[in-house]
């Protein structure tokens, strides 16, 4: 299983960026799909989450609420996570994750920095 994140950089507040995951070795279809983010000296903790199949649900963290969105395209294997009006706490490495039940899986990470 690989997960393959992307889309990270270097951008100033207000402004926006798309993070892609794209999964390989499972199916995916069947998976919570989830993005974390870890800043230097914090937790990991989780951004966005977006139910398995058609992905109707999803869920946000309080402090992204609004200005991020996570999505997933089942017949690209990806997920996606647009983020707007960017502010400097949204500076950390962005992670995703593949969820089903006990089993889970973890990209790289992709490194997002928020000037102010």
């Amino acid at each position: 299983v690989q997960l393959q994140a992307s889309g990270g950089g270097l951008v100033q507040a207000g402004g926006s960026l798309r993070l892609s995951c794209a999964a390989s070795g499972l199916t995916f279809g069947s998976y919570v799909m989830e993005w974390y983010r870890q800043a230097p000296g914090k937790q990991r903790e989780l951004v966005a989450a977006v139910t398995s199949g058609s992905g109707i649900y999803t869920n946000y963290a309080d402090s992204v609420k609004g200005r991020f969105t996570i999505s997933r395209d089942n017949a690209k294997n990806t997920v996606y996570l647009q983020m707007n009006s960017l502010k400097s706490e949204d500076t950390a490495v962005y992670y995703c994750a593949a969820r089903l039940g006990p089993r889970s899986y973890w990209g790289q990470g992709t490194q997002v920095t928020v000037s102010s």
